[in-house]
């Protein structure tokens, strides 16, 4: 059974960092096109920063120089490591997989901000 588990979520004030992890699992080890998406009640889910099974990363302007995304291919483990956080970055953020044409998510984790 595929399956994504993300953890890392919390309250942290603003300024402050948090970690996110995202594992993936019931796969072939290899790499594959991993992201990070958030949503808030009553907007869209929106992109924060996705990586392509070759390694090529790309990230929302909203989040550029303050996010980084990293993998870990041995434990099939993307990271978003989130710094400056601000209040809006309050939100779930949800881990995403493409494998063969579907798209897997996992359960979501909820990064509040606020002092």
């Amino acid at each position: 059974q595929i399956q994504l588990v993300e953890s890392g979520g919390g309250l942290v004030q603003p300024g402050g960092s948090l970690r996110l992890a995202c594992k993936l699992s019931g796969v072939r080890s290899g790499q594959y096109d991993m992201a990070w998406y958030r949503q808030t009640p009553g907007k869209q889910r929106e992109l924060v920063a996705a990586i392509t099974a070759p390694g090529d990363g790309n990230y929302a302007d909203f989040v550029k120089g303050r996010f980084t995304l990293s993998r870990n291919n041995a434990e099939m483990t993307i990271y978003l490591q989130m710094n400056s956080l601000k209040p809006e970055d309050t939100a779930v953020y949800s881990c995403n997989a493409k494998l063969w044409g579907m798209d897997y998510w996992g359960q979501g984790t909820l990064v509040t901000v606020s002092s």
